[in-house]
C-alpha cells in the first residue's frame, strides 16, 4: 500500500483522492469500488486495498448520493425466526461487518411470516433480504425481482435462490462420535420441536449416529427458553435407567439440563455428560464450560451479504458447500 498523506485525516475530511493515493490506484477506481460498479473491472485484491485504506483514513463515501444515483435505498433486512436467539447476533454481527464494506445499513426482523417478508420485498423499502433459518411457517413466495439469500435453510425450498448452509450433520456426528468415544452407549437427547430445516438436519443426523447406542429423547419448545429445557431435562434425567450423557439441540437447552441436573444432585461430567450446538456466549460462563459444536454464525452472516452484494450487482453467487462446523470439547463431557 501507498505511504499515507502526511497530516491527511488529521486536519480535514479525508477524501476519495486521499484514498486513492494511499491504495495506490486512481480515483477513478475509488469511485467505481464505492459506486457498487466496479464489476469484473476491479480485482478482488484491489478492492480489498481500497476498502482498507479508507479505513484507515476514516473515510466514508457519500453513501446517499450513492444510492440515489443508483435507485437504492441503501438498507438491507435480515429476518430471523427469534430477535432474542444467541445464535442470530453471532449471524448478525457478521452480516454488519460485511455491509459497512459496501455502505449498507441492516434492519433486522423476527417474528414475521411469509406475507410480510412477500410486502417488504414488493414494497421496495429494502434493496434486498437475508431469510436466515426460517421456521416452515414463515417460507412461501417472494416477487420474482426480489434479491434475497437464504441462510441455514433449506436449498430444495427456494430453488433459483442462493442459499447457504452449515454443515449441521457433521456437527451432529461429531458430538454422538465423542460420546460414544468416551464409551457412553446410553444416550439422551433434547430435541427441539420447531418445524425447520435447520432442526430436521439435526435430528436425522443424530438419528444415524446414534443408531447402535440406546437413545432416550424428549422435545423441546425452544421458543419457550431455558425453562422449558429445564422441565424436559428433569423428565429425562429423573428416574431409573437415566441416561450417562445427553445431546441438545442447542445451547440454550443446554442451560437448562445444567439447572436440572443440579437439582437432581447430579455433577457434570462425573455423572452426566452434556454436549450442545451453536456455540453461543453463555457456553463459555457454564460450570463447568460447555462442550458444543460450534456453529460459525459470523462466517455465515459474511457470506450471506456478499451474495447478496453479488445479487445487487447484477451476478450470481456461485455455489458454494456448508460452512464448516467444529466440535469445541470443554470440560462438560468425561469418560463413562
Amino acid at each position: 500500500m501507498a505511504e499515507r498523506p502526511p497530516g491527511e485525516g488529521a486536519r480535514r475530511r479525508p477524501t476519495g483522492r486521499d484514498v486513492a493515493r494511499l491504495a495506490g490506484v486512481s480515483q477513478a477506481t475509488v469511485s467505481l469500488v464505492f459506486s457498487g460498479s466496479a464489476g469484473h473491472r476491479v480485482s478482488a485484491a484491489t478492492s480489498e486495498r481500497i476498502h482498507a485504506a479508507a479505513r484507515e483514513l476514516g473515510y466514508r463515501p457519500q453513501a446517499a448520493g450513492r444510492q440515489l444515483r443508483l435507485g437504492r435505498s441503501g438498507m438491507v433486512l435480515l429476518a430471523v425466526p427469534n430477535l432474542l436467539g444467541p445464535f442470530f447476533g453471532r449471524v448478525l454481527t457478521g452480516v454488519h461487518e460485511e455491509a459497512a464494506r459496501h455502505g449498507l445499513a441492516v434492519v433486522v426482523s423476527s417474528g414475521w411470516d411469509a406475507a410480510v417478508l412477500a410486502e417488504a420485498a414488493a414494497a421496495g423499502r429494502f434493496d434486498g433480504l437475508l431469510v436466515c433459518s426460517p421456521d416452515d411457517g414463515q417460507l412461501g413466495p417472494l416477487p420474482a425481482d426480489t434479491a434475497a439469500v437464504f441462510l441455514d435453510a433449506d436449498p430444495a425450498a427456494h430453488p433459483g435462490r442462493p442459499t447457504l448452509e452449515l454443515d449441521l450433520a457433521a456437527g451432529m456426528r461429531a458430538a454422538v462420535d465423542h460420546l460414544a468415544g468416551l464409551g457412553h452407549r446410553r444416550i439422551g437427547y433434547l430435541r427441539s420441536v420447531h418445524s425447520a430445516h435447520t432442526f430436521r438436519v439435526r435430528q436425522a443426523a443424530f438419528a444415524a449416529a446414534s443408531a447402535q447406542l440406546e437413545v432416550r429423547e424428549l422435545a423441546v419448545g425452544l421458543n419457550e427458553g431455558s425453562r422449558e429445557a429445564e422441565r424436559a431435562a428433569r423428565e429425562l434425567l429423573d428416574g431409573p435407567g437415566r441416561p450417562r450423557a445427553v445431546v441438545c439441540d442447542d445451547d440454550v437447552v443446554a442451560s437448562g439440563l445444567y439447572r436440572a441436573a443440579g437439582q437432581l444432585g447430579l455433577r457434570i461430567p462425573q455423572d452426566l455428560s452434556v454436549v450442545g450446538m451453536d456455540n453461543i456466549p453463555v457456553a463459555e460462563l457454564l460450570s463447568p464450560p460447555l462442550t458444543t459444536v460450534d456453529l460459525p454464525g459470523e462466517e455465515l452472516g459474511r457470506a450471506g451479504l456478499a451474495a447478496l452484494v453479488s445479487l445487487l450487482e447484477g451476478e450470481l453467487p456461485p455455489p458454494a458447500g456448508p460452512l464448516a462446523t467444529t466440535l469445541v470439547v470443554r470440560g462438560s463431557t468425561a469418560a463413562a
